[in-house]
């Protein structure tokens, strides 16, 4: 198979405030977020970086979507270096977030034309897009309403197929499913599987072991930063769940057993 990420030996560093630093209870003042983290993602899969949470996982990501740059090391998407060539980067991937907070204000149909502009799309290409992708999302029915009107698990369709909007070749999902319903969550997933028979690439992260079983081709396991197991689910948890398997790793990490 053809890779479509790459990272290399990416190092990232955050200085922590005051109050970060009781939280983490650092001397330092400083929290490595990844530490020397490599692994590569092949096109037309599901690759899933699965960890605790402030494992690293969202930070290689922004990484990845050039939204923060790596103190040392290098990654390159769909053949472009995200430290050189970001333009392009931004142009070959969908990038979602939990994070991503739409503007209350606005409605969806004005949303998607914004971006769709923002993307460089004509008026024909958004007004298609614009179809076929609230029709497949129940969006249609709400496209007039506020944002801020609308529910958590809507304004997740929304924001995911602004991500989207311009038919990108690689998909990056930070958290896809986290806080939402189990109807919407399955809307999602069931999109993902969708979007990879369509042949794009997938990277997501998640702490979901479900979510890894039931969507990744093949999966690496963050913890503090590092890369400590990494193939296909077969080849990182063997006979075992992927929940038994990950502890089993866990253990033997960070508590030396």
């Amino acid at each position: 198979m053809q890779e479509i990420i790459r990272a290399e030996n990416i190092r990232k560093v955050f200085r922590l405030s005051a109050k970060q630093r009781k939280i983490e209870k650092s001397e330092t003042g400083q929290k490595v977020a990844l530490d020397g983290l490599s692994f590569t993602a092949n096109e037309g899969e599901i690759y899933g970086l699965l960890g605790p949470n402030g494992a690293g996982k969202t930070t290689m990501l922004r990484i990845l979507s050039t939204l923060i740059k790596a103190d040392s090391g290098e990654a390159y998407v769909a053949g472009h270096s995200v430290t050189r060539e970001e333009e392009a980067v931004r142009a070959s991937i969908g990038f979602l977030t939990g994070e991503l907070k739409l503007e209350d204000f606005f409605t969806p149909d004005y949303l998607f034309g914004f971006f769709g502009r923002l993307h460089g799309l004509s008026a024909e290409q958004i007004a298609s897009r614009k179809k076929e992708m609230f029709e497949r999302f129940g969006i249609d029915r709400f496209a007039e309403v506020k944002v801020g009107d609308l529910s958590t698990g809507m304004k997740q369709k929304v924001s995911l197929v602004i991500s989207i909007i311009h038919d990108p070749a690689v998909i990056i999902f930070d958290e896809p499913t986290n806080g939402l319903d189990v109807l919407t969550a399955k809307v999602v997933t069931d999109f993902l599987e969708e979007l990879k028979k369509q042949g794009k690439s997938i990277l997501i992260s998640t702490h979901i072991f479900s979510l890894v079983e039931k969507l990744c081709d093949r999966v690496g396991i963050i913890i503090g930063g590092k890369m400590v197991a990494e193939g296909t689910l077969s080849e990182v948890r063997g006979e075992k769940s992927m929940e038994d398997a990950f502890f089993d790793i866990y253990k033997r990490t960070v508590e030396g057993e």
